[in-house]
């Protein structure tokens, strides 16, 4: 959460509405622990990361959609087994569970 402070006060600052995504599970391998975060604005900038590259993209499309008021706040979960995982090309398996959230001022 710290690198992305700097970034949630200037949004704080023009009343931008973000959404923070946070790792709060990991089961098999993953690229980043619980407590990574990753920060969307309304506008779809991002900072932070959440999985280092594997699944960024569909995070931002969930946090997006919260925003828009086209999903609830809660649970996301995202994962492969780690042949599906190679198979596409990517180098982790494993699930990861997020939970997704406006952020509050």
């Amino acid at each position: 959460m710290r690198e992305l402070l700097d970034d949630l006060e200037r949004w704080q600052r023009s009343s931008t509405r973000v959404a923070i995504a946070r790792v709060v599970d990991v089961e098999g391998s993953g690229p980043r622990g619980p407590g990574a975060a990753m920060a969307v604005s309304i506008d779809g900038e991002v900072v932070g990361s959440v999985s280092g590259g594997c699944v960024e993209g569909a995070v931002v499309t969930e946090a997006l959609a919260l925003l828009n008021g086209d999903r609830e706040p809660g649970l996301v979960t995202f994962g492969y087994s780690d042949d599906e995982a190679f198979a596409v090309g990517l180098t982790c398996g494993g699930t990861i569970r997020l939970f997704i959230e406006e952020f509050n001022w």
